[in-house]
């Protein structure tokens, strides 16, 4: 389930630095009911000794939003959206109820109005489908050099790597949310792939202190339930809780007998 905010600034505009995936997230956080934030960041979902959040959140969405390049900051204009999924209906019903007793959201020390609130289901998949990302899609591997020094390799969608990853990712996933014992995993290995149709641009983001970069654009995806909902709800790919990997079904394939 997927819960899509409409934002109108107060003031008629929004200036927030250009990498402001943090404030998005903390404002999420804020809005939760203060035990379930707390469970959720500082537990989340664990397999073995990952720890998984399991949602995931959009770019903000606005017509025509300004670069200031001198100072590294952009400017929107209302209507501003906000897609924000998750697998646990409890945490966006918590988010709901919070966002609409507030009618407001502060990002940055200033605040939108909160014009709507939608509360919107997953489409079926019924075979493969076209996705167009609403954030970036990034995975990677850690490593150390030769001197030592740690480094990390993100993958570009034309890698094997890339799909391999993903749904390494994926999977992990589906054992912390699911649980060890389940007949969806085998399923992966017949049919299910992600292919990059027209990839936009490689994104490149600072969270806090950490450089992360991921692709925007369209794929072809081809998942089993139960991995297509956490795929959808949960986002593909890392740091999903950081406003990674959310994506949007934008065309179904007929599938013949």
């Amino acid at each position: 389930m997927r819960l899509k905010l409409t934002l109108e600034p107060i003031g008629g505009r929004l200036i927030l630095q250009v990498h402001y995936n943090h404030l998005i997230q903390g404002m999420i956080y804020h809005h939760l009911d203060q035990a379930l934030a707390r469970r959720f960041h500082e537990e989340g979902f664990t397999y073995h000794k990952r720890r998984f959040k399991l949602f995931t959140f959009s770019r903000l969405i606005s017509r025509n939003p300004h670069y200031l390049p001198e100072r590294r900051e952009l400017v929107f204009k209302g209507p501003i959206y906000l897609w924000i999924g998750a697998m646990e209906v409890e945490f966006l019903e918590s988010l709901a109820s919070h966002l609409v007793k507030r009618r407001e959201v502060r990002l940055e020390g200033q605040s939108c109005h909160l014009a709507a609130i939608e509360v919107e289901m997953q489409p079926e998949a019924r075979g493969p489908v076209v996705v167009r990302t609403l954030s970036p899609i990034t995975v990677h591997r850690t490593f150390f050099d030769p001197e030592g020094r740690k480094k990390t390799r993100f993958f570009h969608p034309s890698e094997v790597e890339f799909e391999r990853l993903v749904f390494d990712n994926l999977l992990r996933k589906a054992r912390a949310f699911y649980g060890e014992q389940t007949d969806v995993f085998p399923a992966l290995e017949d049919g299910a792939y992600l292919r990059p149709l027209k990839l936009k641009k490689e994104v490149i983001t600072r969270f806090k202190d950490t450089l992360v970069k991921g692709w925007d654009g369209l794929f072809e995806l081809s998942l089993p339930e139960p991995l297509f909902t956490l795929a959808y709800n949960a986002g593909l790919g890392a740091r999903n809780s950081q406003g990674f990997g959310m994506v949007e079904v934008v065309k179904q394939y007929e599938t013949s007998l």
